[in-house]
């Protein structure tokens, strides 16, 4: 019995490994993971690869070995298509960063099918923010912001002017992403300045953490979001509630009621919406949001 698990996620991960030991290991069955990554780290710790806290080489895990420890099969691809009546996947051709082709387009059968592929972050089509923003949805674009955050160290170290330099970083969306990052980002100021990189003060780098609802946290208590927001606030964060973002722009957002927010770093961190593969797939009910009706 083929057993194909699409998502090396949590979900994903944890089931091919326990399927593995279990019927992998009897040879009751044969179980496949698929990813598009070839290491797995753990979603809710990209916060601290963007802030320079966490070596995401140390902390990643790596589905190749997994799979020879754990008795399945990885299978590195993207999904791009389901053939239901001949219980067949599709993957898509994987590259290179020079362009050139690692893995071929190829289908994949199986006799159980198991999604698990996550979400990624919902912009809402707000105005320039897929253009403007960063996302930290996977481990590539956590080492973007942290590179671009180092590179503004590193201008401003390297500059020859009397002149006091700033930095400032908007974050939309005060769920746990947004929180958790305006605070590691106030840590990451202060070790910056400690290791030398101290052309830009710890006081001189501006955080401001924006949410649309009324307050910071909204799927958690009160009870906690009330205690949070004032240590944000005490540790010189800017947290804005009430305020929706209409638009991105270069070096700014743009508030439903007019407001503007200069940064030089954006970073969306509000919804989220399963990826878009999965709208209709071969005939599979979707929501708005694209995730699978079961």
């Amino acid at each position: 019995h083929r057993i194909v698990i699409v998502g090396g996620g949590a979900g994903g991960l944890e089931l091919a490994t326990r399927l593995g030991k279990t019927l992998g290991k009897r040879g009751t069955a044969s179980v496949m993971l698929v990813d598009a990554n070839l290491t797995h780290i753990w979603k809710p710790l990209l916060h601290e690869v963007a802030a320079g806290s966490l070596n995401s080489s140390e902390d990643e895990l790596n589905y190749v070995a997994q799979a020879k420890w754990n008795h399945f099969e990885f299978q590195l691809g993207r999904m791009s298509g389901l053939d239901r009546a001949n219980k067949k996947i599709q993957l898509a051709a994987t590259y290179d960063e020079a362009g050139l082709e690692l893995v071929p387009a190829r289908e994949v059968p199986y006799d159980s099918l198991v999604i698990s592929v996550g979400s990624t972050t919902n912009d809402f089509g707000t105005l320039g923010a897929a253009q403007h923003c960063l996302f930290l949805d996977t481990r590539k674009q956590a080492e973007r912001f942290h590179q671009q955050l180092l590179n503004h160290y590193l201008r401003a170290h390297a500059g020859q002017t009397d002149k006091v330099e700033q930095i400032s970083v908007a974050i939309v969306g005060a769920g746990a992403t947004g929180v958790e990052l305006a605070a590691e980002l106030h840590n990451a100021a202060h070790e910056l300045a400690a290791y030398g990189l101290d052309r830009i003060k710890p006081e001189n780098m501006h955080i401001t953490l924006i949410e649309a609802g009324p307050r910071v946290l909204p799927a958690l208590p009160e009870r906690i979001g009330g205690p949070v927001h004032k240590t944000l606030e005490k540790l010189g964060v800017n947290v804005m509630t009430n305020a929706a973002v209409s638009e991105v722009t270069a070096d700014s957002l743009i508030t439903a009621d007019g407001n503007v927010i200069k940064a030089s770093l954006k970073v969306w961190a509000a919804g989220i919406r399963a990826p878009g593969f999965l709208k209709d797939i071969d005939g599979l009910e979707t929501n708005r949001i694209n995730q699978l009706q079961v």
